[in-house]
């Protein structure tokens, strides 16, 4: 096996959202920037096209259900700004991007915390049809405030509880996917021994069940009404730093997206809870979102950077973080107890999740990670490189989200100077395999989740159907 070979290679995503401003704050604003034209095809055309000829792996859609509206007790900062919203559906526009490309994967975000099940199941399926086994769910169970008042609730689901919905909708999923409908129930034959002439079985019927689900939060007949698409289940994506979070994704995560300075000690705990859970330890990679501005010499760098950072928002990542006080009225150096307590804010609820001790300006710094950090670099295609190969070999990762500074600048200086580089490297694959799906590509095995993942118990053998 040649050197390049055995490298490990990286898992290369484009992290998007379909808003205007999703985590550079501010930055739509920049020259020649085309974030505000989310709106059209034309956008998400072009980008797809431009990820494929750099050989992405897929173009990864986070999305929210509410407003952000703790900081100042309402959602008007993240109106001024654009935190997010505006936002459009996500799901919406990766068929026209499936229709200009032939190999990029779609990873998309969804909440199982307040739509049920049976009607996700059925677009999911769709777009796996569509794309010919090109999509992937991010797993999510949603965490704005807004986003529960949004759905008829007082406040938001307590984590405990959203947690064990989230567990019992995937349950219901695996069912419909993997259990409904036998991978022979489709026959289409337009004549069929016994029938009526002109008469004859697309399906049949004794291969199509009802999964009958009755759980503490859903109760859902089926059958799916979806035939078998080519991956069945979607690749599973799952956000995690959490011990909750870490459980959950070891049973049911084929990738990890995660990150910050735990990103070593959260793969180590939900590789060994996939082995416990019967599942291996290969079975679950690990993505985090990184930072990369780049040019062709060091002096286009800093002047790129510093035009950047010149139209970066201070108060729209307070914003994002939901800061449940208006930390840039303080000094810097006062703590964000004092803080909240000057505020009257000390009993906050959001004011639980902040470090106290730590002062208000360690807060602003460490509260936005688009500038710095470990997954951060800012460098010749030499020095993006020597540091994403740093991050595979010994910070332990598989792969990236790229962050988006400019659209479409960040992606086509990605493709240009860094893939050429990563490839020379053997760290990206030089070309795809006709006709793989998502799947297929990311974990090297076949279109469907292996047996070892708790999905497959729901699969019918002949014997039991």
């Amino acid at each position: 096996m040649t050197e390049s070979l055995a490298k490990k290679q990286l898992i290369l995503n484009l992290f998007e959202m379909n808003c205007v401003g999703h985590i550079t704050h501010g930055l739509w604003r920049l020259p020649h920037n085309h974030r505000s034209e989310y709106k059209d095809l034309a956008y998400w055309l072009e980008l797809a096209r431009l990820a494929e000829s750099g050989g992405f792996d897929a173009i990864f859609i986070a999305d929210v259900l509410g407003a952000y509206d703790v900081y100042g007790d309402s959602p008007a900062p993240a109106l001024l700004e654009g935190i997010q919203a505006p936002n459009n559906d996500p799901m919406l526009v990766v068929p026209a991007m499936a229709a200009v490309t032939e190999h990029l994967g779609f990873g998309i975000t969804f909440s199982t915390s307040y739509e049920p099940p049976f009607a996700f199941a059925r677009r999911m399926s769709t777009l796996d049809h569509l794309t010919k086994g090109r999509v992937g769910w991010n797993v999510v169970t949603s965490y704005l405030p807004n986003a529960a008042r949004n759905f008829g609730l007082d406040a938001e689901i307590p984590k405990a509880e959203r947690y064990a919905r989230a567990a019992e909708y995937l349950d219901v999923l695996y069912k419909l996917w993997e259990g409904s409908w036998e991978d022979d129930a489709v026959v289409a034959l337009p004549e069929a021994d016994g029938l009526e002439p002109g008469s004859g079985v697309y399906t049949d019927p004794a291969k199509v069940h009802a999964i009958d689900h009755e759980g503490a939060h859903f109760r859902v007949a089926g059958p799916h009404l979806s035939e078998p698409s080519p991956q069945r289940t979607p690749v599973l994506f799952l956000a995690t730093a959490s011990p909750d979070g870490v459980e959950q994704a070891a049973r049911n995560a084929e990738v990890v997206f995660t990150g910050g300075p735990a990103v070593k000690a959260v793969g180590a705990a939900t590789r060994a809870a996939a082995v416990e859970a019967g599942r291996s330890a290969d079975d679950v990679s690990f993505i985090v979102q990184a930072g990369v501005v780049t040019g062709r010499t060091d002096e286009e760098v800093a002047e790129k950077l510093a035009l950047y950072r010149s139209f970066a928002s201070a108060q729209g990542k307070l914003v994002h973080r939901s800061v449940p006080f208006d930390a840039l009225s303080h000094p810097k150096d006062r703590t964000v107890r004092e803080a909240l307590e000057i505020e009257g804010r000390l009993d906050h609820p959001g004011a639980a999740s902040l470090p106290l001790d730590i002062t208000v300006g360690q807060l602003v710094d460490g509260v936005d990670e688009a500038w710095g950090g470990t997954f951060f670099v800012a460098g010749t295609p030499t020095v993006v490189v020597d540091a994403i190969e740093r991050w595979l070999d010994e910070e332990g990762i598989d792969g990236i989200n790229l962050r988006q500074y400019h659209s479409f600048d960040t992606l086509r200086d990605f493709v240009e100077l860094i893939v050429p580089e990563l490839r020379r490297r053997g760290r990206v694959r030089e070309g795809y395999t006709p006709g793989e799906t998502l799947r297929e590509r990311l974990t090297g095995g076949g279109p469907r989740l292996p047996e070892t993942h708790p999905a497959a118990a729901y699969r019918r053998t002949a014997a039991e159907a």
